[in-house]
């Protein structure tokens, strides 16, 4: 008896069968000729897809301020010195905490409670503040400007005694939320390159945008010998000159210079969300602390 071809001595099918071959129970192709769908442009997505898990802390959450915490860290924050010098001050001996001299290094101290001294002074570390403000138009996005120019920082003046600066920058001719703080910790870890934090714009634009200036937005290209892209980028209510956009970056007037980039006249930029702070409740030209869920929120998106 002639053996089917296709079959093996046990009558399995063989690789490369023809039922193999004719692409039954195949799984899709994923080759990189087949072009893959839009992720976020035109579907109505705006700030990301269904079901798409939180993505991976990349660092640890950046501790609350007002926690125990290492006593170089409290010497540091009370602007005796750095962290690498208040070791060598608890190494020589003259910190004392409740009395006691301290030269344990990584000894920690409770901020509500604990007496410090440094060679017999007491100290305390300043108060951390984070002051969120929904900046006007025509204002530069500084604590103070030299020449005399208006900026946020008078804005704020009165939101506490602490000189406190912006976490980062908004254009003059931009609009929307700008964090100012004096939490040196956390300004440099919202800016650092892998963070990549959350920002939501709304863009308005002198002529109609097309959809494919929605998608290469979200496909990226390179702007300035950097590659960039938008998380996402959609229509505000169907209006080809009002644009959402989701970006994860942090560098300057980047969404002005894509749009500028793809031929395109901006008429207004304003930051609405920065990751997870909202403009809700804060008019334009107005500020307000951040609540402390508001402040723990961020530190974990840390």
């Amino acid at each position: 008896m002639k053996q089917n071809p296709d079959q093996g001595r046990r009558g399995g099918a063989r690789k490369g069968s023809a039922s193999q071959r004719s692409g039954k129970g195949a799984k899709p192709s994923t080759s990189r000729g087949g072009k893959r769908p839009s992720s976020s442009a035109r579907t109505g997505k705006f700030g990301g897809r269904p079901g798409q898990g939180k993505p991976k802390l990349k660092f640890a959450p950046v501790p609350d301020a007002s926690a125990t915490m290492r006593l170089n860290r409290y010497i540091a924050q009370s602007g005796v010195c750095s962290r690498r010098e208040a070791d060598v001050m608890i190494g020589a001996g003259v910190v004392s905490v409740n009395n006691q001299v301290v030269t344990e290094l990584g000894f920690k101290v409770d901020p509500t409670k604990d007496l410090v001294r440094v060679e017999g002074d007491t100290i305390r570390p300043e108060t951390m503040r984070y002051v969120l403000i929904n900046k006007p138009k025509n204002f530069l996005g500084v604590e103070h400007d030299p020449s005399g120019r208006r900026c946020v920082g008078d804005l704020i003046k009165q939101a506490c005694k602490e000189r406190i600066s912006p976490v980062d920058r908004i254009e003059k001719e931009s609009t929307g939320l700008i964090l100012f703080t004096n939490d040196g910790e956390l300004a440099k870890r919202l800016n650092h390159p892998k963070v990549a934090l959350r920002e939501l714009y709304h863009v308005t634009l002198a002529k109609k945008a097309s959809p494919e200036d929605l998608e290469k937005m979200v496909e990226g290209f390179v702007v300035d010998q950097g590659f960039v892209k938008a998380k996402a980028a959609e229509f505000v209510k169907n209006d080809p000159r009002e644009i959402g956009m989701e970006l994860h970056s942090n560098r300057s007037r980047i969404v002005r210079r894509m749009w500028e980039q793809l031929g395109h006249k901006v008429i207004k930029v304003d930051r609405v969300v920065y990751g997870p702070l909202t403009k809700k409740d804060l008019p334009r030209g107005h500020w307000r602390h951040l609540s402390r869920e508001e402040l723990n929120m961020l530190r974990m998106t840390t």
